[in-house]
């Protein structure tokens, strides 16, 4: 009998729990950073400077990383730095006295998230067989999402029990951000691998596969038709409000939006078990095709509840098998020698896809949205306490 190893070994389950702990951890940051720069007395346009300026710094730390660390004998090093700046500068948003602290700390996090990413994802390709990627990046997808939901919901919970204390509240963060850089440092295990000799940056780019190069096309042109996930959640309030009122309409679409993540989480290993048993390619194309049925669905169908249960769930499925398919297709396409500068350049695609649709990922920012809204309606003004580093807010 043939012996064929396990794809779910202790590297992909480390990577899986680390990419929960580490989205945990930084969702609750992101969540309370409107209120925390709204409690500071600053203009609304900072957010969107330091959401911009740390999404770009990542973008570049993506594709950076992945030409770096092609060229050592280890990743796991850079990767478990990663995960630690990107847990210290999370919880330096509990020190922040004014708007450009916020900014220093949010960028620095950004940058080590950026580093890590490619890394994670190459040292993920490399501790499985090609027989078995769709499974290992599933899996990975799927931890991730949760981490993602579940940062939100912790914020709202951990905000009262602290008593809106922001500097105790960040702190916090730490726990799962350093139990993330652990899994990464004692958990996940890197195999021997030859360094690629050093070329530059573009004959790096130039060495990456045609058929590669022809996938990296197809993304970027189903992201220049795809849309904002969390368009829907505003499009089933707008549609049902006329019928039930605008309280119960909100509601609804949130239970919807609860649907959608739901699906999103659990497609993403079925959409991994497939990939592993068909066509990669074919499979992806599939992907995109439910987004384009998704897409003629909410123009052409009657709004009702049954219509928009139905785009809710293609959305979250579909989702589900475009990031999935789209991380084990890369790991497939091209040589293990390459993974870190073949996934930094999908994910610097990916960001800048992200750039031309705001508000993209679905299962992070819509529910991170609607617990912004939750605290908006339950956190007064706030106000700081005099002769501390830490913020606090007044119970309603």
């Amino acid at each position: 009998m043939t012996w064929r190893p396990r794809w779910l070994n202790r590297t992909v389950l480390g990577i899986g729990l680390a990419s929960l702990f580490s989205d945990w951890s930084h969702e609750i940051a992101t969540t309370l950073l409107p209120t925390l720069l709204a409690s500071m007395g600053v203009a609304a346009a900072w957010l969107g400077l330091i959401e911009g300026v740390s999404d770009g710094l990542s973008s570049f730390a993506k594709m950076a990383s992945g030409y770096y660390t092609d060229r050592l004998r280890r990743r796991k090093p850079i990767a478990v730095v990663g995960y630690l700046v990107t847990a210290l500068g999370t919880a330096a948003f509990g020190l922040a006295t004014s708007a450009w602290h916020v900014l220093l700390a949010r960028a620095t996090a950004w940058l080590g998230r950026g580093v890590r990413t490619p890394v994670r994802k190459a040292l993920l390709a490399g501790a499985v067989t090609r027989e078995t990627y769709g499974r290992a990046f599933g899996f990975e997808r799927m931890m991730d999402t949760l981490g993602a939901v579940i940062g939100p919901a912790t914020a709202l919970v951990l905000l009262q029990v602290v008593n809106h204390d922001y500097a105790t509240l960040f702190a916090l963060t730490l726990i799962p951000g350093l139990i993330a850089a652990g899994l990464i440092a004692v958990v996940v295990r890197e195999k021997e691998r030859s360094p690629v000799p050093h070329i530059t940056f573009g004959e790096s780019l130039r060495a990456l596969p045609a058929r590669f190069r022809r996938f990296l096309i197809a993304v970027g042109l189903f992201g220049m038709g795809d849309c904002a996930h969390t368009m829907l959640i505003l499009l089933a309030t707008q549609k049902l409000t006329p019928v039930l009122g605008v309280t119960k309409a909100a509601s609804l679409a949130a239970g919807l939006y609860v649907l959608h993540n739901v699906l999103y989480a659990g497609f993403s290993m079925v959409a991994g078990w497939l990939a592993d048993r068909f066509d990669k390619g074919r499979l992806l194309a599939s992907g995109y095709f439910l987004a384009a049925v998704m897409a003629l669905a909410m123009i052409l169908l009657p709004a009702n509840i049954w219509t928009l249960a139905a785009i809710f769930a293609i959305g979250g499925i579909y989702v589900a098998i475009e990031e999935t398919l789209e991380d084990s297709f890369c790991a497939e396409l091209v040589g293990e020698a390459h993974h870190g500068m073949a996934f930094g350049t999908l994910l610097g695609e990916r960001r800048r896809r992200l750039r031309l649709e705001p508000d993209r990922r679905a299962p992070v920012d819509g529910l991170r949205n609607l617990c912004r809204l939750q605290l908006q309606r339950r956190v007064v003004p706030l106000r700081r306490r005099t002769g501390a580093s830490c913020v606090r807010g007044s119970a309603t």
